[in-house]
């Protein structure tokens, strides 16, 4: 997946470290010299212009991405590149970063806004939902706990499609919590059965990696 992120500072540069651990292919653009930290986030591709710029987003590759992420610190920079990204290149998923909540009502589609999100975190669990379906996609942690929430969509050809949540056999503590299925949120109890598209939330009491390829290797594929 091809990701433009508008803003090399540290929101942009977290994104971008956490997508390009995920094997996604990362542009970073900021209009700031003193930005360009490329040593800090070495395998992305870096642009130094100005993302408000029709043509700085071109070479950016922004009719070529996936999803464009408008991560400045300014509302107005971030409104204008979504606008941009929608209207001029067609970019099929606009995230927006907002700053000011007070500006949260101008983050909609009027302006190319398709998501629009204030932490890194969040910014990338929503990246790669819209565009991922069999892969868990981590959404909090519990810092104290050490546990995590997580979220995967099953794919069309789903192995556990049409069977009950109780007859699964999920390693560790991992535990069904939800399951949204037509955008509405169903009791995860033993006798669901489920559907190919429906999206389960998952609780980890581990983020061990060995675990999440444990779960995803049951309910994503």
């Amino acid at each position: 997946m091809k990701i433009v992120i508008a803003g090399a500072g540290s929101v942009g540069r977290s994104i971008a470290k956490e997508l390009l651990l995920k094997d996604h292919e990362v542009t970073l653009i900021d209009r700031q010299p003193e930005q360009m930290r490329v040593a800090a986030v070495a395998q992305a591709d870096w642009v130094l212009a100005d993302a408000c710029s029709p043509d700085a987003l071109s070479e950016a590759g922004g009719a070529e991405c996936d999803v464009m992420v408008a991560a400045t610190g300014d509302d107005k920079a971030n409104l204008v590149i979504s606008l941009l990204a929608k209207t001029e290149f067609g970019v099929p998923r606009v995230v927006a970063r907002v700053n000011n909540p007070k500006n949260e009502w101008m983050f909609d589609s009027a302006w190319g806004v398709d998501v629009p999100v204030s932490t890194p975190r969040v910014m990338t669990a929503l990246v790669e939902e819209a565009v991922s379906v069999g892969a868990l996609v981590r959404l909090f942690d519990f810092h104290e706990a050490g546990a995590s929430i997580y979220a995967i969509t099953l794919p069309a050809y789903s192995k556990v499609a049409g069977r009950a949540i109780g007859d699964l056999k999920l390693p560790g503590d991992a535990q069904i919590l939800s399951v949204l299925r037509d955008d509405a949120p169903l009791i995860a109890g033993h006798d669901v059965e489920l559907e190919p598209g429906d999206e389960l939330v998952l609780m980890l009491a581990s983020s061990a990696e060995s675990l999440r390829s444990d779960v995803e290797s049951i309910v994503g594929e």
